[in-house]
């Protein structure tokens, strides 16, 4: 899967699993922050989205705290992120 299409992939799986009805995939940038800034997702979104990604790519999110936030913080973090456990 490319980078591109994940990225799109996430997107729609964002507003559909933390209900996001006014939000089109087009209306959230790549780079742009999840969390605080930017989206605006809180720590329950964090769970919510977690447990979507986990059950969509089967991938478990167990790093430390610090590390998430990174992998977390914006489209394209998350996309490479899930595409590092996809090309192991």
């Amino acid at each position: 899967m490319e980078q591109q299409q994940l990225e799109n992939e996430l997107k729609q799986l964002i507003i559909d699993s933390l209900d996001l009805e006014d939000i089109a995939p087009e209306d959230i940038g790549s780079e742009e922050a999840l969390f605080v800034e930017g989206l605006g997702l809180d720590s329950i979104d964090a769970l919510e989205l977690g447990i979507a990604i986990r059950k969509k790519y089967g991938i478990s999110i167990q790093k430390e705290k610090e590390e998430i936030k990174q992998h977390f913080y914006s489209i394209r973090t998350l996309a490479s992120f899930i595409l590092s456990f996809k090309n192991d």
